[in-house]
């Protein structure tokens, strides 16, 4: 429980490991997650420690371990997830992993390539099979009468007087990209002036490149040209088109017989492709049921060796050297974990673990649990605390959703909230193995309890406000006489006004929360207004006050008695004098003025009333309430001398948290420097001109934590800082309180936007008859149902969100939350397990 109201107590230990035990030990360490390594050579190069190679081969073995998952992936074949966490191999274990994942990886890359040879020479075949279907439509074209004109283009007139083109055109043919024919084409007719002949046809079905694996579609062409000059010329343009060319008989039996050819090899290839794939998937889905705990295995080994790395050999070379913070309450299960670990390596000499003595700052470790880890980032992401401060995260998980649920009181979308939450919660098990890439969804499961807690608390809230989907439950019946409603009145909202003065109250109140009838009340902003905006002062003055008593704690606690009385005392009265007098003045409002109007009661009467606001401003001012002469200005006997009582006591604060601390500690400064001083004259009295050694008696820090200054620092720096400690919290008190009133704002917002759906969206649906109007309010329903998850309960809920957390942050941890200190980030497995899942997911 210490930990939990205040962060665990640590120790700087050295460890000393023999060297056939260090790899067990940590190995022990890493699993149990208690211990944070110090890095003893920061001077030396990574690639010159003395682990360096063994972190290489881990490297390597990940590497292939990433190629084997990535080949595993391509493929859709499951990778088996048992939850295990086997341990981490022995050192020699490594020899017998490299072996296998090198076996794996070999076997794997010649099966690839054996198939990417038998694809690429599918794929030649294939495109030979369609040249040698399409091009006979080609040929047939060429040798039909009608295409004269082409020819006499190629041969001219005589070369066809003289023997016909059969024996005078040349051709190639070959499969280019569909997408490059137009350009293709033009390059041919530039190139050629227009002396070739093209013709192309699309093949139908797409062909698989060997080399990505994507899906291309390509086209065949056959270019009849004369001449081996234009031979030359566009053979080279192929070649820049990246366009395949295949031999093509011309004779149709040489064809038929060649396609013949082709389509027996096409089959044969396809037995022997289906022969390598189903090889491969075997090797694939061997490698599948083992390869999450490779990763683990070998993501732990390579950790040993990197925090191996962090440690000192000693002079014969047989002993590691370590520093490390360890929890003091977790000392004896650190121990325990080294005396298994020499166990297990077989070592003969235990290690030793001794505590040392050390003026640097230890980290900030507070134990955390599954619940509690959401509030402690929320505090840590403002800053980690100072060591054995104040944790304000078990205070945290009551005010953050509580003051969340102030601006968010409502009971039906606290409802929505709370069941969102409750469903992470419940489901949290096979959620979380799923482990999601995805960083919105990851930070709304990372909160569930908060969502959760945060619903139920609007629930709670929406019952006081008495407030569902804008609307009202009338459990216990309403305390107002209303007569003569009709029902179009009911739902106008704006016909009715509530005075209790009138005599429609029945002078007890509604049971729980506000009455119904407020809900269709002209005033009921007006009363709305008036009543949050008080209880946002009540609970922000009382929150105040909280944190300020918090830092007595942590002045108690180091024993800075200066703290408490020049800083802790002047601010309690400050703010109590001041501020929760206003508080005050609030209840006694409520509490002795009725709606009555009786002669009897004439002072106390609502028109009497004074204002909190202008009695507030006059008691600073010192000035004078100005009320009818039927009317007192004061709500109780003494009040005047009081107040100004108080205003003394509060201004005479602003100097005393301004000089005390200073004075003091300049006071304490000249009595230390002189009695050193007189110290020195004694000794050079006593001894004659001999140089004797002095002892140096400086005084230590007067303040200690929170505020402690040490002697080094000159007084002109104290007096500004406190100057400034003191400005703040002066001007803060105000400030903050103010700030308070976003609770007022943002629920009247949240309750007013509530409001305007129901009216503008889903009350139109309501008012439909008939089947229509079934019809018309589903669709409408489902509308109004929409924007109220989007806009009410998703957007209006981060907006109430990141208020309460700026509330938490600046106007409750700002009065003894320093947040100065850095966290324990302890060598474990888990941790480092998780953040390279994620890392590999990204």
């Amino acid at each position: 429980m210490a930990s939990l109201f205040r962060s665990a107590e640590m120790t700087l230990c050295q460890l000393f490991l023999q060297s056939e035990a260090a790899y067990a030990c940590v190995s022990e360490l890493g699993e149990l997650g208690l211990v944070q390594f110090r890095d003893l050579n920061p001077d030396v190069n990574v690639f010159q420690r003395k682990f360096v190679n063994e972190v290489r081969r881990c490297d390597e073995m990940e590497r292939k371990l990433r190629y084997l998952e990535k080949e595993i992936k391509k493929d859709g074949i499951p990778m088996l997830d048992t939850g295990e966490n086997p341990e981490a191999p022995q050192p020699r274990e490594m020899i017998d992993l490299e072996a296998t994942f090198e076996k794996l990886e070999n076997e794997l890359r010649e099966v690839n390539q054996n198939a990417e040879a038998l694809k690429r020479n599918f794929l030649e075949l294939t495109e030979l099979k369609q040249i040698l279907r399409k091009t006979q439509v080609f040929f047939d074209e060429m040798a039909d009468p009608s295409r004269e004109e082409e020819q006499v283009t190629l041969l001219g007139e005589e070369g066809l007087r003289a023997g016909g083109q059969a024996l005078k055109l040349g051709f190639v043919a070959g499969v280019i990209l569909r997408e490059r024919i137009p350009a293709f084409e033009r390059m041919l007719w530039r190139a050629c002036r227009g002396n070739v002949f093209l013709r192309q046809a699309e093949i139908e079905t797409p062909l698989e490149d060997p080399s990505t694996g994507d899906q291309v579609y390509k086209s065949v062409f056959i270019i009849f040209f004369q001449g081996d000059q234009l031979k030359t010329r566009v053979k080279k343009i192929c070649e820049g088109f990246r366009a395949t060319l295949y031999p093509c008989p011309e004779a149709p039996g040489d064809r038929r017989e060649m396609a013949m050819g082709v389509m027996t090899r096409i089959e044969d290839l396809n037995t022997v492709l289906g022969q390598t794939q189903d090889h491969r998937h075997r090797v694939l889905v061997a490698a599948a049921k083992n390869i999450k705990n490779w990763f683990v295995k070998v993501r732990k080994i390579k950790a040993i060796y990197h925090t191996l790395n962090l440690f000192n050999l000693d002079v014969t070379q047989k002993c590691l050297i370590a520093e490390c913070w360890v929890p003091v309450l977790d000392f004896e299960n650190i121990q325990l974990a080294l005396r298994r670990g020499t166990e297990r390596s077989g070592s003969s000499v235990p290690p030793i673990l001794n505590r040392m003595e050390t003026l640097e700052d230890p980290p900030t470790y507070n134990h955390t649990n599954k619940f509690t880890s959401g509030f402690q980032n929320l505090i840590d992401a403002y800053g980690v605390a100072t060591y054995r401060e104040m944790n304000p995260t078990p205070y945290t998980i009551i005010t953050f959703p509580f003051l969340f649920a102030v601006m968010f009181g409502d009971l039906g979308h606290g409802l929505l909230m709370a069941l969102f939450g409750g469903w992470m919660v419940l489901k949290e098990k096979p959620l979380a193995a799923k482990k999601s890439d995805n960083e919105i969804w990851n930070i709304f499961f990372g909160g569930r309890y908060i969502i959760f807690l945060m619903g139920l608390f609007s629930m709670y809230t929406g019952l006081i406000y008495n407030d569902v989907f804008s609307k009202s439950l009338n459990i216990f019946r309403s305390n107002w006489v209303i007569n003569n409603i009709t029902k179009k009145d009911a739902l106008s909202n704006d016909y009715m006004m509530l005075d209790p003065a009138e005599g429609d109250y029945v002078d007890y109140p509604y049971p729980i929360g506000m009455d119904p009838v407020w809900q269709i009340a002209r005033n009921k902003i007006i009363f709305q207004n008036s009543y949050k905006m008080k209880i946002s002062i009540v609970f922000g003055i009382i929150h105040m006050l909280f944190g300020v008593a918090l830092s007595l704690f942590n002045f108690t606690y180091f024993k800075n008695k200066l703290s408490i009385v020049a800083e802790f005392i002047p601010q309690v009265i400050f703010l109590v004098f001041l501020f929760f007098y206003m508080v005050l003045l609030m209840f006694i409002k409520w509490f002795m003025y009725y709606p009555t109007n009786i002669e009897s009661e004439i002072k106390y009467s609502p028109r009497c009333a004074p204002s909190i606001l202008i009695t507030f401003i006059n008691m600073v001012l010192n000035k004078e309430t100005i009320v009818d002469r039927q009317c007192d200005a004061t709500m109780y006997a003494g009040q005047i001398p009081i107040q100004k009582l108080l205003f003394v006591c509060a201004v005479i604060c602003v100097p005393w948290m301004l000089l005390a601390k200073p004075i003091y500690i300049m006071r304490h400064r000249r009595k230390m420097n002189y009695s050193v001083s007189h110290q020195q004259m004694q000794a050079a009295a006593g001894n004659g001109d001999a140089e004797q050694p002095i002892h140096n008696n400086t005084a230590q820090p007067v303040a200690g934590h929170g505020g402690g200054h040490g002697d080094e620092e000159e007084m002109s720096e104290i007096f500004i800082h406190q100057g400034i400690h003191t400005i703040e919290y002066v001007l803060g008190s105000v400030s903050h309180t103010a700030s308070y009133l976003r609770l007022w704002a943002l629920s009247l917002a949240h309750a007013q936007l509530s409001d305007v759906l129901w009216r503008m969206v889903l009350n139109k649906g309501l008012i439909c008859d008939g089947w229509v109007g079934g019809i018309v309010l589903y669709i409408i329903f489902a509308v109004w149902a929409t924007l109220t998850v989007s806009i009410l309960v998703l957007m209006e809920g981060l907006s109430a969100f990141l208020h309460t957390l700026r509330l938490h942050w600046v106007e409750f941890q700002s009065k003894f939350y320093s947040g100065q200190g850095y966290a324990f980030l302890p060598f474990s497995f888990e941790n480092l397990l998780d953040s390279a899942s994620q890392t590999t997911e990204e």
